[in-house]
């Protein structure tokens, strides 16, 4: 096994292919203000629900329970990339033709699988830094951007999610010829 990052790794299995893990971990103090700003919207929607429960006016019942429906949207949000953030995976394998991409939670996820000789264009994404949605869509209060990507069958497939510059540019030399060499051995 060899470990590109403290969070990345690739392995290359006797029966040949590659496998590759991506954590997801963040350093500890902005896991901390992470954590720190789910337990504060927590707090707010369960304030939110105690005035709904205990005697609000009449008129104020739909624009609280508007304000709840909000809060409970962004709260699963934020809950989902906490626990992508402290549990989460992205795994790669090459093997037997085929590239799967799995994003994993606690084990669980489905498992995308793309055959090798339909995949074309294979490499990091051309994205321009310094644009806003890319800086809102790397934040750490979010899942992470997509680093690499490919067409396949038409259609655009991202993934390599929160990774380096550098990781994405090892991570692709890796994977371009690991898919060089499965459609050379005719597993695709």
């Amino acid at each position: 096994m060899e470990f590109i990052s403290e969070r990345v790794s690739i392995d290359h299995p006797a029966a040949g292919g590659l496998s590759v893990v991506v954590g997801n971990r963040l350093p500890k103090g902005k896991l901390f203000l992470l954590i720190g700003w789910l337990a504060a919207w927590t707090f707010c929607g369960a304030v939110f629900l105690y005035m709904l429960l205990h005697g609000v006016e009449k008129d104020m019942r739909l624009p609280l329970v508007l304000m709840l429906a909000f809060w409970l949207y962004f709260e699963l949000r934020v809950l989902r990339v906490v626990l992508w953030r402290t549990k989460g995976f992205e795994l790669w394998r090459v093997q037997g033709g085929e590239l799967t991409v799995k994003d994993s939670l606690f084990g669980y996820g489905k498992a995308n699988r793309y055959f090798v000789a339909n995949i074309q264009r294979f490499g990091p994404l051309n994205i321009d830094k310094a644009s806003w949605k890319w800086q809102m869509s790397d934040s750490f209060w979010t899942r992470g951007a997509e680093q690499l990507g490919f067409e396949y069958q038409g259609k655009k497939v991202a993934f390599g999610r929160g990774l380096t510059d550098g990781e994405a540019q090892l991570l692709a030399k890796h994977l371009a010829k690991a898919l060089k060499q499965e459609r050379k051995t005719g597993n695709s």
